[in-house]
């Protein structure tokens, strides 16, 4: 899964780029210090994999991870260039979500690109500049599609009525994803072309220790919060702050911090739930003496196209899958006392997938 990171300069991108994947990008209290992308690859928490680890002595532990990309802070004209824009905005043309990272917290010594804080104006700016990077690829796919479709193309006229929509859609400085596509016109410009705004958005609010600690919404998270929720859009609070010390400590004295704070949980494991809710994902699991791993999924995959992530072979040659929901496995003690307790199922090829199921498949491989 690889999710890129996108929001106006100062407002903590790159900070929490950092907190999260200890990656070392710089991060300064000016524009466009971010001239390259940086790519930061994150273990995703699940506390089952230490449980299952535990319980059936696993050698290692592998998670399921994210790909996170962080661009430059973009500004009003990024679409034309503007602060070379234009440029970072094709970095995260290939990722399946954007992670909009909305300043929600005053600090005098960290200046604002546009002089205060107002997270719906700045989520706006940034939207804009989207659309209008998403209207100039358009604009270009229709040219090539006409040439094509006075051809007789029968694809090509599939897709110029689809481009045409998006086309529409845009100039009203509305996002890709409102167009009303047919089947036909959304596989076909799938294939060839990533518009910015088809992709799923959260809104990450960055606040203050204090305000994450007390755990109620300030003025600028409550008016982020109505305008996510009228646009169909999710909203995760973070501190860029407390997510910089995490990022410095092991699990165990990250465990004792954040208890101390009254958190139950980090950022990065809040992100990576929303991120999974918003792309309809969900995991799940093998364990053995070798490792306990966690597989991504889409829900409503069944058991062959599951087998299939682990390898592409298990897919053709799927005989059946040996399930164990993770709470009865746990309860159990073992996967032998769960085959004992009738815990255990047998799934053929029909079986449909749940989060954080625990199975083992048999091929005839």
């Amino acid at each position: 899964m690889k999710i890129g990171i996108v929001g106006l300069p100062n407002v903590g991108k790159s900070t929490l780029f950092n907190a999260l994947t200890k990656a070392g990008a710089e991060a300064s209290n000016y524009p466009f210090c971010t001239i390259e992308p940086n790519i930061g690859i994150v273990k995703v928490p699940d506390e089952r994999l230490d449980v299952l680890a535990k319980l059936g002595t696993s050698n290692k532990i592998i998670p399921t991870a994210i790909e996170f990309v962080d661009i430059a802070g973009l500004v009003k004209g990024a679409s034309q260039g503007e602060g070379l824009g234009n440029l970072f905005l094709g970095h995260i043309r290939s990722v399946e979500a954007i992670a909009h990272v909305v300043r929600c917290f005053v600090d005098d010594n960290i200046t604002h690109v546009h002089g205060s804080i107002d997270p719906v104006s700045d989520i706006e700016t940034i939207n804009l500049e989207l659309i209008l990077s998403d209207l100039e690829l358009v604009e270009k796919r229709i040219i090539t599609e006409e040439k094509k479709a006075r051809g007789q193309d029968r694809d090509a006229k599939i897709k110029l009525s689809g481009l045409q929509k998006l086309k529409a859609i845009l100039e009203e400085e509305k996002p890709a994803r409102l167009a009303q596509l047919t089947d036909d016109e959304r596989i076909l410009i799938a294939r060839e072309s990533q518009f910015l705004t088809n992709k799923k958005v959260i809104y990450v609010a960055n606040v203050s220790e204090e305000d994450l600690v007390s755990g109620e919404d300030n003025e600028y998270v409550a008016k982020l919060r109505e305008y996510a929720r009228a646009h169909g859009d999710e909203v995760v609070c973070v501190s860029a702050k407390i997510e910089a010390e995490l990022s410095e400590m092991d699990d165990e004295e990250a465990t004792i911090f954040l208890a101390d704070l009254g958190i139950k949980e980090s950022g990065l494991a809040r992100l990576a739930k929303a991120a999974y809710s918003l792309l309809d994902l969900i995991s799940f699991i093998t364990t053995g003496e070798k490792e306990t791993r966690a597989w991504t999924i889409k829900r409503g995959t069944k058991a062959p196209q599951a087998a299939a992530v682990i390898h592409t072979d298990f897919e053709k040659h799927f005989i059946r899958a040996e399930v164990v929901p993770y709470n009865d496995l746990v309860a159990a003690g073992s996967w032998a006392a769960s085959r004992e307790k009738g815990k255990l199922r047998t799934e053929g090829k029909d079986y449909v997938f749940q989060d954080g199921e625990v199975t083992v498949f048999l091929t005839s491989a």
